[in-house]
C-alpha cells in the first residue's frame, strides 16, 4: 500500500507500519470490511483502549478491572475440532466433539460478515520458549482487553522481528457474535471451534480470555507429538544456580500447582505450559494466568503484587467502585477470579524460559479422601499409570449437589486440551523419565485423619519439606515401605515431617474405616482406568491397582 493507507481505511503511519508486516495486514490475507485495525499496541495503549471503549475501569496503581460476563470459565462443551481428512485418525474423537468442514464454513463467512465495519485488535505473539518449536499465533480480537491478556500470557516478538513476522495459526475470537446451532451445527450460541487445515481458531460467544490460551495449548497439543515434544500441563521451575536441576508439577485446578512451583529459593519457568523436548523443559507462555480468590500477600507475596501492578489484567473480582480496593474473599461473581501478567513481574522468574531435561516429575493431587499419603516414589510404569489417571477430588460445598468427597480422573491432568488420544502422551512422558532418568513422585495435598468434614488438611509446611527433600535428593537416599493399596514406596521418615504422617492409616482414629475408605478409592481408580488397559503396555497394566 503505497499511500499508507489500508484498504480497512486505517491510516498506517511510520510507526503503524513497523508493528506489521505489510504482506500481513488483514486486508492483504482477505480480511476485508473490518473498519478500525490496531496492529500489535503495548500495554499502555491497550489499558488506555480498554477504558476508553468502557471495558473496563482503571484500578490501583494502573491494573485493568473487567467483567466477563455470564461466561466466568471455559466452556469445554462447546469446544469443536473440525473434522478434516489430514486429522482424522490422529484426533480422540471421544474426547473432542468434531464439527463438520460445512459448518466451519458457515461459521467462518458469518464470522467475517459479523465483524464488518467494526474494530479489531491484533496481536502477533508466538508460543513456545524454544525458537526451535515456537508457534507464531496472530490474535484478532474485538475487545482491547483480550488483545492485553493475550500479550500477556502468549511471548512478544522484538520490535525487529515484526516486519517479517508471518502467522502460523490465527485466532478470531468475537465475544459478540452468536452462533446457531441449527446453521452452524454447534451445541449453543458459544463456540470454540479448531481448523487445523486451515489453522485458524473461532471463539464466539464468550468473553471469557481464557478461551484464547487455551484454544493455543490445544494446538500445541496436537502439533507437537509430531515433533517428538511431549506437551504438558504443569509448571516448572529450576535450581537457583542449576539450569539442569528442572522440576515438573502436574495437577489440576486447587492441588497447589502455581503455589508450590512458586518457591522462592528456585527460578520459576512457567506456572502452566510447557513443552519438553530432547534439548530440554521451554515454557509456552510469556505470562501466568493465576486465581486470586482469598489471595494473600503472606502466603503468595509475589502474585498479590501483581494485583497492584500496571497492566495487570483482574477478572471478575468484586472491587469498591469509589477506591478501586478489591475485596480478595468476594466470590459471589465467581470463585474462578483470576489476574494475567507478564512473567517479569515475578522476580525469580527464569528470563529465557527455558532450562535442562527434567530431573523430578511431581503430580499434585488433592486426595478429599484421606486415604493416599503425602508423598509416594513411582516407577515409569507407575507414572505412566497416574498421569493417564490425573486424580484428585472435589470437596463439599464446592458444586451444587456435592455433599461428599467426589473423585475427579482429568487424563494427563489436563483431558480438555487433549486433541489426540491420551496414551500418546503418557508414553512419551514414560520414555522420557526412563530416558533422563527422572525421579517421579506423587503428592497428596489433600485430606489426612480421615476423609474431608472429619480429618484435616495435609499441613503445608509437611508438603514444602517433603518437596524440599525430594528435589535435594536427600528423600530417596532414605527407607521406603511398598503401599499395599497402590503398590507405589512410601518414605518411612522425613526429617521436619511427622512420621506417622507418612503412614495415612496411622492418621486415621479407626483403622477399619480407613481400610474401608481405601477400597473404596482403590475401586474408583480401577473403574476409571479400564478405558485405557486396551491402549498401554503390559508393565503399565501391571503397575496399574486392582479392586479387591
Amino acid at each position: 500500500m503505497a499511500d499508507g493507507t489500508a484498504a480497512t481505511g486505517v491510516l498506517m503511519g511510520q510507526a503503524e507500519r513497523k508493528r506489521v508486516n505489510p504482506e500481513q495486514t488483514l486486508e492483504a490475507n482477505g480480511w476485508t470490511g473490518v473498519d478500525r485495525v490496531h496492529y500489535n499496541l503495548a500495554e499502555p495503549a491497550l489499558v488506555e483502549a480498554s477504558v476508553r471503549r468502557d471495558e473496563g475501569a482503571l484500578g490501583i496503581g494502573g491494573t485493568l478491572l473487567v467483567n466477563t460476563g455470564k461466561h466466568t470459565g471455559r466452556s469445554p462443551k462447546d469446544k469443536f475440532v473440525v473434522r478434516e481428512a489430514s486429522v482424522e485418525p490422529h484426533i480422540w474423537w471421544d474426547n473432542n466433539a468434531p464439527l463438520a468442514p460445512e459448518h466451519f464454513d458457515r461459521l467462518l463467512a458469518d464470522m467475517r460478515a459479523h465483524i464488518e465495519g467494526g474494530e479489531l485488535f491484533v496481536q502477533d505473539l508466538y508460543a513456545g520458549a524454544d525458537p526451535a518449536y515456537r508457534l507464531n499465533v496472530r490474535v484478532m480480537t474485538e475487545l482491547a482487553w483480550h488483545g492485553l491478556f493475550i500479550r500477556h500470557l502468549l511471548r512478544r516478538p522484538e520490535a525487529d522481528e515484526l516486519p517479517s513476522y508471518v502467522p502460523g495459526f490465527t485466532i478470531l475470537n468475537c465475544p459478540s457474535f452468536r452462533a446457531d446451532p441449527d446453521r452452524h451445527g454447534v451445541r449453543s450460541e458459544t463456540v470454540i471451534a479448531i481448523s487445523f487445515e486451515r489453522r485458524l481458531i473461532l471463539i464466539g460467544g464468550t468473553a471469557y480470555a481464557g478461551e484464547n490460551k487455551k484454544s493455543v495449548f490445544s494446538v500445541l497439543n496436537y502439533l507437537l507429538p509430531e515433533q517428538g515434544v511431549m506437551p504438558m500441563h504443569c509448571s516448572a521451575n529450576h535450581g537457583p544456580d542449576d539450569e539442569d536441576d528442572v522440576a515438573l508439577f502436574f495437577g489440576l485446578s486447587g492441588t497447589g500447582k502455581t503455589t508450590l512451583s512458586a518457591d522462592p529459593d528456585r527460578k520459576l519457568i512457567g506456572d502452566d505450559e510447557h513443552g519438553w523436548s530432547e534439548r530440554g523443559a521451554f515454557n509456552f507462555e510469556g505470562g501466568c494466568y493465576a486465581k486470586t480468590i482469598n489471595l494473600s500477600p503472606k502466603a503468595e507475596p509475589q502474585i498479590y503484587a501483581t494485583t497492584s501492578r500496571f497492566a495487570t489484567v483482574i477478572e471478575n473480582m468484586v472491587f469498591d467502585e469509589a477506591t478501586r480496593v478489591i475485596d480478595f474473599a468476594d466470590d459471589s461473581l465467581t470463585a474462578n477470579t483470576r489476574c494475567a501478567y507478564p512473567l517479569e513481574a515475578i522476580s525469580n522468574a527464569s528470563p529465557t524460559g527455558q532450562a535442562g531435561h527434567p530431573r523430578h516429575v511431581i503430580m499434585l493431587t488433592c486426595d478429599a479422601f484421606g486415604v493416599l499419603p503425602p508423598i509416594a516414589r513411582l516407577t515409569p510404569a507407575q507414572a505412566m499409570y497416574h498421569f493417564l489417571s490425573g486424580f484428585t477430588a472435589k470437596v463439599a460445598g464446592t458444586e451444587r449437589g456435592v455433599t461428599e468427597p467426589q473423585p475427579t480422573f482429568s487424563t494427563c491432568f489436563g483431558a480438555p486440551f487433549m486433541p489426540r488420544r491420551p496414551e500418546v502422551y503418557g508414553e512419551m512422558l514414560r520414555a522420557k523419565i526412563a530416558e533422563h532418568d527422572a525421579t517421579c513422585w506423587l503428592v497428596n495435598t489433600g485430606w489426612t485423619g480421615g476423609a474431608y468434614g472429619t480429618g484435616t488438611r495435609m499441613p503445608i509446611a509437611a508438603t514444602r519439606a517433603l518437596l524440599t527433600a525430594a528435589l535435594d535428593g536427600s528423600l530417596a537416599r532414605g527407607a521406603f515401605r511398598r503401599d499395599e493399596n497402590f503398590g507405589f514406596e512410601v518414605p518411612v521418615s522425613v526429617e521436619g515431617v511427622e512420621d506417622r504422617l507418612l503412614d495415612p492409616r496411622s492418621t486415621w482414629s479407626d483403622p477399619d474405616a480407613y481400610d474401608a475408605q481405601a477400597e473404596r478409592l482403590v475401586r474408583m481408580f480401577a473403574e476409571n482406568f479400564a478405558q485405557y488397559e486396551a491402549h498401554v503396555s503390559d508393565d503399565v497394566r501391571a503397575a496399574a491397582v486392582r479392586a479387591a
